[in-house]
């Protein structure tokens, strides 16, 4: 084997797989990153577009044909030659010909009837969802300070719903989220939306107008990233609290290999030491936990969004189907109780209005022996 082959595979900073199309070996962001501009040209990861001549000319050079032969590619595989219609006749692209045997085309004519079948209308949120990636392809700042620097890494992150969304078959990421190397961790928890952030503390049925003061995540801000053996805590709050303590102290206990610890705050990506499709653990709010998994690291490009104001940026989010009243079936619910004698059940969803309807009299005295608690709807977003 020559010197140079055995230095890359012994080079730490390149990943390979631990498990062939599961997760690669721990490896260092930032050092990544050097490696890969240590051995690209400069144009290799440059923003600026090649001009129609030069791309042809160095096509021609790396395919290793002529140029009556590259003139001839450019007439056979034009847009002209793979048109299926007159010249003067605009086609609808969302019908597809009968009689097609491409397969990309019986695919999606399949999939057109199965939707059809359903009768199910699209709604906005799928037209946003669908539009999410294509609406920040070759995006470009108004200003040269907003603009991504050259060589910067792009961290694609799945994260999941925490543990207690136990009711799904197959495990499915809540939201997919486009990051540079250079964000810290404290943006990423900024960026991951969960309910139980918006869950507000405290029994209001017998004061349902009072507005409380605070919903959970402004009250308990504490929160941890674990990666690689090293817990990241968010302590940029006076009120903050070292949560991870409880396991590392616990570790220690059992002679488990000893866990290290560092603020979330002053950790950028590109300085974690992470695998690539493993999944780490991000905690708030005592025991919400949610599984993260970086399933790409690569450098940014001139196709990428280059607005640094836009990041983290958002690419995908599920839709979670809504929790309607328990009595009209028509509006979100917006308290649940227990132990309430007017409930067809026990808890119990119900919109504000039937909730007031139900509960309390023309002078808003509560009726009846119940406790509410304010619900923010898992679907709160879609």
């Amino acid at each position: 084997m020559a010197a140079s082959e055995q230095s890359l595979v012994t080079n730490t900073n390149i990943p390979e797989y631990e498990y062939i199309g599961i997760n690669t070996k721990p490896f260092h962001v930032g050092s990544l990153r050097d490696e890969w501009l240590k051995r690209l040209k400069p144009k290799d990861y440059s923003y600026q577009q090649e001009d129609k001549e030069t791309f042809e000319a160095n096509f021609a050079e790396a395919m290793g044909i002529r140029e009556e032969t590259m003139a001839e590619l450019k007439s056979v595989c034009s847009l002209d030659s793979l048109r299926c219609h007159a010249e003067d006749e605009q086609p609808d692209t969302e019908v597809v010909p009968p009689g097609s045997t491409l397969k990309t085309l019986m695919q999606r004519k399949k999939r057109q009837e199965y939707k059809a079948s359903l009768k199910v209308p699209k709604n906005r949120h799928d037209l946003y969802a669908d539009e999410l990636e294509r609406l920040i392809v070759s995006r470009t700042p108004k200003t040269e300070r907003d603009l991504i620097p050259e060589g910067e890494v792009i961290l694609t992150i799945n994260v999941y719903y925490p543990a207690v969304f136990d009711k799904f078959n197959y495990i499915r990421p809540h939201m997919t989220l486009l990051m540079t190397g250079s964000h810290n961790l404290n943006e990423l928890r900024e960026a991951i939306c969960c309910i139980s952030d918006l869950q507000v503390c405290g029994e209001f049925s017998r004061t349902p107008d009072m507005a409380p003061d605070f919903i959970c995540k402004d009250h308990f801000k504490s929160a941890f990233f674990f990666f690689e053996g090293v817990f990241y805590n968010d302590m940029r709050f006076p009120e903050c609290q070292d949560i991870s303590i409880t396991t590392v102290d616990w570790a220690k206990s059992h002679n488990f290999p000893p866990f290290t610890q560092a603020k979330m705050e002053d950790t950028q990506l590109q300085d974690l030491k992470l695998k690539v499709g493993f999944p780490y653990l991000y905690c708030h709010q005592g025991d919400c936990e949610h599984l993260i998994i970086i399933t790409d690291v690569r450098l940014v490009n001139k196709y990428d969004c280059l607005d640094k104001k836009l990041y983290p940026l958002l690419t995908h989010k599920h839709r979670v189907l809504t929790q309607k009243c328990a009595v009209c079936h028509l509006f979100i619910a917006r308290w649940f109780t227990t132990s309430d004698q007017f409930a067809p059940s026990d808890p119990c969803l119900f919109c504000d209005k039937c909730f007031r309807m139900l509960h309390y009299d023309a002078d808003g005295k509560k009726l009846g022996e119940f406790s509410a608690y304010p619900y923010v709807d898992r679907g709160a977003f879609n």
